[in-house]
């Protein structure tokens, strides 16, 4: 069994460059799961490490397979010093470990919600799982392992979150380019949904 973890977190240095901060949270039954901190010019990165250990799983399926299915590291991007957005790290650890603890398969177009604020005073309680292949590239493994994704992560307020339940991720995210909506921004306003 290949450990994949070392080779993600290559991916995530050579796409993002050194970490500056670190920090890793263990919930029971689950495997650790750690949040790597990159700072880029006034854009603060929060990536996890942990998640593509273990494929993610159909929740209907009787056993899970230990080898195929899909795999994903999440990463958030914000502006910094506008926020306290370093608290984002449990509740960013609680969605990297939600396959394990609730089996559930994370994808482009997935809502992932925390119920409580982000980080403190932020306006977002969930986030929009965007399409791969952006920021990071995905990191192919060997047959039958199937390739890593690096799934960005728009945090929506949950008026957003109401709207994108009805209309779809596309069309949420068709509004916030229509307005020109600064997706990094940490405490922004719902864009305007009428």
């Amino acid at each position: 069994m290949v450990d994949v973890l070392p080779l993600v977190e290559a991916r995530l240095r050579t796409a993002l460059g050194e970490p500056d901060a670190r920090a890793a949270v263990t919930f029971l039954g689950t495997d650790r799961v750690e949040v790597l901190r990159f700072q880029e010019g006034d854009v603060v990165r929060y990536a996890t490490l942990g998640m593509s250990a273990q494929p993610m799983s159909d929740p209907t399926a009787m056993l899970a397979d230990p080898v195929e299915g899909p795999r994903a590291e999440l990463v958030l991007s914000v502006r910094a010093g506008l926020a306290e957005t370093d608290k984002v790290l449990r509740p960013l650890a609680v969605l990297a470990a939600s396959p394990q603890v609730e089996g559930v398969v994370v994808a482009p177009g997935a809502s992932l919600d925390v119920g409580e604020p982000l980080w403190p005073g932020a306006p977002f309680t969930s986030v929009l799982v965007a399409e791969p292949g952006g920021l990071v590239e995905d990191l192919e493994l060997d047959a039958p392992l199937s390739p890593v994704l690096f799934l960005p992560l728009l945090p929506m307020t949950p008026n957003e979150a109401a709207w994108k339940r009805v209309h779809g991720a596309q069309a949420l995210q068709e509004r916030w380019l229509t307005n020109g909506t600064d997706l990094r921004d940490p405490s922004r306003r719902s864009v305007p949904l009428e």
